[in-house]
Formats: C-alpha cells, structure tokens, sequence
C-alpha cells in the first residue's frame, strides 16, 4: 500500500492576512506527516505529527493559538484513533499542555479508557510525565483580541466564530491501517467546560481499517447531532467515494440541523477527499510523492514532493 496523508487546518472564514499562514502551517504538517509515513511510521504516528506541528502554529485553533473561554482561559480537546483495532483515546478541557494529542495518544495506549476530562487529564498528564507550561503561553494576542471583542456590547461573536481552526489529520500506512487526529480549541468565549465535538469518537474523527478515516472541523455541536465522522464512512461502506460520501454528509448535516463544517477523508483503498460546505478550508495531502493543497472552494494547487520540500522553507 502506497502511505497517504491528508490534513486540515479548520473550516470556515479564513481572513485574508492570514490565508498565507494558514497555507504554509497545513502544507508543513502534511510534509512532516508524510515524512514520518516513508519512514515506515504507522498512521498513528504519521496523523501525531501532522497534528502536533499544527498545534505548535499560532495560526490555528488548537495548542499555541487556542481560542479563550468566557474566563479568558484556554481549555483544549482532542482525539486520537487506530483504524487496526479501533483503540481510540481523547481528552477534552485540558489546560497548560502544549499538546494535546499526545496526551490522547497516552489515554489511548496507556489506561483502559478512551476519554479522560479536565483535572482528571491533568493528573493523568503529570503522571505520565507530560511537562505543564504555563496557560499564558498558549494564548496569542489575536485569541485575547477575539475574546475581547466579543465581551463587547452589541458585538456578534458569530462573526469570529467562523474564523477559528480546529486541526486534523488522517492517513493510511504501508501496511493498510489508517488512523486520524483532531486537535482543538473549540469556540471563542465558550461557556467552562464546553466539551465539542472533537474529543467525541464518531463526530470529532473516525478510523476503521475496514472503510478508512475521517477527520471533522466546523460547528460542533451540529457535528456531534449527526455523529459526521462515523456517518461519512457508512456512506463509504455502502459504495460511495470519500468524496461524494463526504459531500453527501455534509449536505445532510447543513439541511437537517443547519450547521456548516469541512472533513479530510481517506478510504482503505488509499483514495482521499478534503471538502467542506464553508467558505474556506485551508487543507494539504500528499500521496504518490504529489503535495496537493487548498483554501477555497475549488483551488487545489499541486506540486511534486520534492519541490515542496524544496520551498518548504522558503514558504509557498
């Protein structure tokens, strides 16, 4: 089996100055992710990395960059899952860990659960030697900005709520196993111990060898009443391609519960979609050494894997 990656960076609006950043963070992690598939890395490992170096940018939603509770707190989700054997591991309204996904990753590997929240993650985290940071490294002045705003009189927070950026990854291996992560800060302003849709299995991402992968991103309290994930493989399992499974998803979920989102899927065949009923999503894939990347509807710029590697540096 040729290895496959495929990420995203968050669906909705993605303000102009920082398309570019978006672009650039989503093409790095997809480039790390499949750098650690040709290494003969698992898909668990591949999706880990790809989402850990999204987690490390500013520019999204998830880690450094995380959006702010009412308090002007970051509480972050996340999950993890192994297409193999179905062993997934999450955490949600974690605080002053710098990645949340390998945290997940523990829960998935070392408990017998599959979710772990609040102070229970921090005392898992400390026991298994993950470092805190304080929480004031992981806010950006663009998220205090956002949260200030949206304290405001009269202010929409509808408005900043569509520029957010969840994080995901989702992969298939040399040995056919796939595997997706999800990373998140979930909304601006959220209510202490909003938990959305992200750490849930089934909404946030899905893997299963026998159908493949999916990662979701958008509003998540729509997501997690059409369970997106675990739907967008059941339309797979009844025959359709990753794309018009993840179009026919996305569809049902804006007419059904109105609710807008994007998805990165990849099929046991190694076939792979990214597609999303918002205005934007920054995404990236790589498979047969072939960088394919996004935001808007209907761009889709390709480069052959070493001239991204080349210009990775170098910036787009």
């Amino acid at each position: 089996m040729k290895p496959v990656i495929v990420v995203h960076g968050g669906a909705g609006r993605i303000f102009k100055e920082r398309e570019e950043g978006c672009r650039a963070g989503t093409v790095r992690a997809v480039l790390q992710g499949y750098g650690v598939l040709k290494r003969g890395g698992s898909a668990v490992d591949a999706v880990e990395e790809a989402v850990q170096s999204m987690e490390d940018d500013p520019h999204f939603n998830a880690g450094c960059g995380s959006v702010l509770n009412e308090k002007g707190e970051v509480e972050m989700d996340a999950i993890i899952m192994d297409g193999k054997n179905l062993d997934s591991g999450a955490v949600s309204a974690v605080k002053c860990i710098a990645n949340p996904v390998k945290l997940a990753r523990l829960v998935m590997e070392k408990t017998k659960h599959m979710l772990l929240t609040d102070q229970g993650a921090h005392l898992f985290a400390r026991a298994m030697g993950i470092p805190e940071i304080p929480g004031e490294k992981l806010v950006t002045e663009r998220s205090r900005e956002r949260w200030r705003k949206n304290l405001e009189p009269d202010f929409n927070p509808e408005d900043f709520q569509k520029d957010l950026g969840t994080v995901g990854a989702v992969a298939i291996d040399s040995e056919g196993n796939v595997a997706c992560a999800t990373s998140t800060g979930g909304l601006s302003n959220k209510l202490i111990g909003r938990v959305g849709d992200t750490a849930c299995i089934g909404s946030g991402g899905y893997a299963d060898n026998h159908s493949g992968a999916t990662s979701t991103t958008g509003h998540g309290e729509s997501i997690m009443k059409v369970v997106l994930a675990r739907l967008i493989l059941y339309h797979m399992e009844q025959g359709m391609s990753p794309e018009v499974a993840a179009d026919t998803a996305l569809d049902y979920m804006k007419t059904r519960v109105g609710g807008l989102g994007g998805v990165i899927v990849v099929s046991k065949a190694g076939e792979w979609a990214a597609r999303f009923s918002t205005k934007q999503m920054s995404w990236a894939a790589v498979k047969d050494d072939e960088l394919h990347y996004g935001i808007c509807a209907g761009e889709k710029h390709v480069k052959s894997l070493d001239e991204a590697l080349a210009s990775a540096s170098e910036g787009l």
